[in-house]
């Protein structure tokens, strides 16, 4: 997947070998799904899909799982997510980061632990409550100056942010099949954090019209425009917003 992933596990009622034990069939479970979904290792299942040289149904059960959760993102977002349209063939990235996340947070879900967050590269999955009844309060960077906050946000389940500022123009207009940043970053929250990854690049390519499309969805979203406006969906769980922001 080509990210670092950092957790944070609150163990709660769990031994200190019992939270050890979940902490690593995570890992495991990324390691196996970045084995499969790399388009950087030539053998891996997702390449050899790309090539053709791979029928689908010969192919991991969950390549078919991302393929479906991969055409509900491009149904939700009015194609603006669209894994066919990439250079190459057929590229998840831009949901499998989140999707890969939240099943790892499954692993330690299941496992027991009273509370844990586990971070993708800035697309967070998270479970239970970190201290009494406060929810994950997950900071959104300001763009222009990644050393400031732009906001905080409450989160239950999951936030995916995605823009230009760490890793450049590296969003792609489905329709030109070229780089595009229509607004300097989105941050999607919502109950599965795949679709909410898919969903944020689609809003950085597609712009702030696509909010819209959101209203009628368990997702709502929050939109850092390049001049440093702020827009966002009814309902997105805003903490602390900085001052002077739109």
């Amino acid at each position: 997947m080509g990210t670092v992933v950092s957790f944070d596990v609150r163990p709660g009622d769990l031994t200190e070998a019992e939270a050890r034990d979940a902490l690593a069939r995570a890992c495991t479970l990324l390691h196996d799904v970045d084995a499969t979904f790399s388009t950087w290792k030539p053998a891996s299942p997702i390449n050899r899909f790309r090539r053709g040289e791979a029928r689908i149904e010969e192919l991991p059960d969950e390549v078919y799982d991302v393929l479906e959760l991969c055409a509900l993102a491009g149904r939700m977002s009015n194609g603006w997510f669209d894994a066919w349209s990439l250079p190459g063939g057929f590229d998840p990235t831009g949901l499998v980061k989140g999707w890969a996340a939240g099943r790892a947070l499954g692993e330690l879900r299941a496992a027991g632990v009273a509370a844990a967050m586990v971070n993708a590269g800035g697309d967070i999955a998270v479970h239970g409550r970190p201290a009494g009844d406060r929810p994950w309060a997950i900071a959104i960077t300001n763009p222009a100056d990644q050393s400031q906050v732009a906001c905080v946000v409450d989160v239950v389940a999951s936030i995916a942010t995605s823009g230009t500022y760490e890793r450049g123009d590296h969003i792609i207009d489905p329709g030109t099949r070229s780089a595009s940043s229509v607004v300097a970053s989105a941050s999607v929250v919502g109950p599965d954090l795949g679709i909410a990854d898919a969903l944020a690049t689609a809003i950085v390519a597609g712009g702030v019209e696509l909010l819209a499309t959101l209203r009628t969805t368990p997702y709502a979203a929050l939109v850092i425009e390049h001049e440093g406006a702020i827009r966002a969906t009814p309902g997105f769980p805003v903490q602390v917003a900085s001052p002077g922001s739109g």
